[in-house]
Formats: C-alpha cells, sequence, structure tokens
C-alpha cells in the first residue's frame, strides 16, 4: 500500500498550492481531485498578479504541469469517501470510490465549497452572465444594465451596495421577500428599482441573460448581475475525523491551518466556510502546507 506524508484532497487554488510547497519540502504527497470545483463553469478568473483573465482550467493545468515537475507529488483522478485513523500507527487510512487505499501521515482538507441558488434557473447563466463575485467580475459587467438577485435583506443592502460602484443601472429582485422602509428609502435615493414579487423565470441566450420574468407576467430586461448564494460544505471527512466546528459550522482552526483534530488541517475555503479568490485561496494552501511541513518536521526530528 502507497504511503504518503500528506494525502491532499482537492485540487483547486489552495490544494494544488499545498502541494507544490509540500513537495518543494521534498514531502511524499498525493493530492486527489475528481473535478468537482465550483469555479469550473467560470469563464474567467481575475485578481490573481500575472493571471487576471486566466480560464480557471487553464490555472489549473499550469499549476498541475509545475507540480508534475516534483516528483515526490502524486496527481491522482479520484473520489476519497472514507479516511480512517489507526490509533496504533497513528496513520491515515483513505479509501477511494475506486477501491483503492491509501496510508498517509497527514490529511489536508481543501474540498472548497458548493453554491445554492434562491432559483434553480441561475446555474444556467452562473458563471457567464451572473455572478456572485463582483471583484471578480465587475469590471466586466460595468455600466450595464444589472440584476441583484437576493433574498435577505443584509445580503442584498450588501450587494446592491458595492455593485453600484461598477454599474448604477441596477434592480433588485428579492424573489417574495419584503425589505425594511429604511432600505426602500435608500434604494429610491440612488435611483434603484426594486421588484419583491416572486421570479418566475430567467431568459437568456446561450447562457446570456436577456430578462427576468415575474409571477405577474412582467419582463424586465437585463443583460447581466449578480446572485447571493448560500454556499455549504458537501463535506463528511471533518465530520468523521471529529474535527470540531463552531455554532456556524465553521471548521475551528488554530490561524495555520492545524485543525483540532491531531494530523489534519484544512485550508482555502474548505477553512472560510464562504467564498475565497484564487489568490487567497492558494495563499491559504501555502500557509497550512508550511504547518503541515513543520509537524513533520518536529515529529520526525
Amino acid at each position: 500500500m502507497n504511503k504518503y506524508d500528506c494525502v491532499i484532497i482537492g485540487g483547486g487554488p489552495a490544494g494544488l498550492s499545498a502541494a507544490l510547497t509540500l513537495g518543494r519540502a521534498r514531502r511524499k504527497i498525493a493530492i486527489f481531485d475528481n473535478g468537482t470545483n465550483r469555479n469550473r463553469v467560470t469563464q474567467e478568473s481575475h485578481g490573481f498578479l500575472t493571471r487576471d483573465g486566466i480560464k480557471p482550467q487553464e490555472f489549473k493545468n499550469i499549476a498541475s504541469k509545475e507540480i508534475k515537475s516534483y516528483p515526490s507529488i502524486s496527481m491522482l483522478d479520484q473520489t476519497i469517501i472514507e479516511i480512517t485513523k489507526n490509533d496504533k500507527s497513528g496513520l491515515f487510512l483513505v479509501k477511494t470510490s475506486e477501491n483503492k487505499s491509501y496510508m498517509s501521515a497527514k490529511v489536508l482538507l481543501a474540498t472548497g465549497i458548493q453554491e445554492e441558488f434562491p432559483l434553480p434557473q441561475i446555474r444556467q447563466y452562473y458563471g457567464k452572465s451572473l455572478f456572485s463575485c463582483p471583484y471578480c467580475d465587475g469590471w466586466e459587467l460595468r455600466d450595464k444594465p444589472l440584476a441583484i438577485i437576493a433574498e435577505k435583506e443584509e445580503h442584498i443592502k450588501h450587494m446592491t451596495k458595492l455593485v453600484f460602484n461598477w454599474s448604477q443601472d441596477l434592480i433588485v429582485f428579492t424573489n417574495g421577500h419584503q425589505l425594511s422602509d429604511n432600505v426602500q428609502s435608500e434604494f429610491e435615493r440612488k435611483k434603484i428599482k426594486l421588484y419583491t414579487e416572486c421570479v418566475k423565470n430567467l431568459h437568456g441566450e446561450d447562457s446570456n441573460l436577456i430578462s427576468i420574468e415575474l409571477e405577474t407576467g412582467e419582463h424586465i430586461l437585463r443583460s447581466g448581475g449578480f446572485v447571493v448564494p448560500n454556499f455549504y460544505r458537501p463535506n463528511k471527512f471533518a465530520k468523521q475525523l471529529n474535527c470540531q466546528v463552531d455554532e456556524n459550522g465553521i471548521i475551528i482552526t488554530d490561524g495555520a491551518g492545524r485543525t483540532t483534530a491531531a494530523g489534519i488541517y484544512v485550508a482555502g475555503e474548505t477553512e472560510k466556510g464562504g467564498a475565497s479568490s484564487l489568490m487567497i485561496a492558494a495563499a491559504e494552501g501555502f500557509k497550512t502546507a508550511s504547518s503541515i511541513n513543520l509537524d513533520i518536521t518536529i515529529d520526525r526530528f
């Protein structure tokens, strides 16, 4: 059975950055990725110095090529289904859906998060004309007629105020949820239209939004916009390995990627429990990898 210094679950920017850092530290690493990263629908990624506008898959390909130059790193297209710890040896047994098993001294969870949208139709346009991060995609939508689609008042206020920097032609859709008089008055002063009726459908061509249809039958023309999804982590491993979480379900760490379960680490969106940029996730992968390498060094010195 293959034995590794660290198994990394997730080949996004956090996992890839951690693998590179640990490979350069001469650690034997296996990085598992099954291609379910949430930015796979994104046309371009922005805000990463020297790679602004890069397609996520191209970013991944470049990172993978760099990582493969380090012979101690293995990249495996497999899905992890179970992780257990042998209390006697202190090693972790990692099993995959392909019926393969691996042993590792440390485990890094970098599986990221996934989105749940207030309207199922949003996914058809997500990553092409509807987005969740103005810093990532606001420039491309500047001065266009945009929609803000969200249901909670605090989310609506935050996203609308933020997007107003890129375009002042905004219409807010709450999908049947009412807003306080203060927020409505604030939007009126900025000439931001508000529709509290339920949304019936979204219309467009080739994932490019054209209009939003309300339950009343009215169609409102919009060429793009921003949504506020709920983020969740479809990750059973933290619970399986007895990592403590806080009252919001966020995995508790020491600030450097170590969880409360010895030998288990987290990085990127898995640690944050929320959305992150490529650059921040990659930096956090480096940070956690440094913790892992330090712990292995201390264990074995």
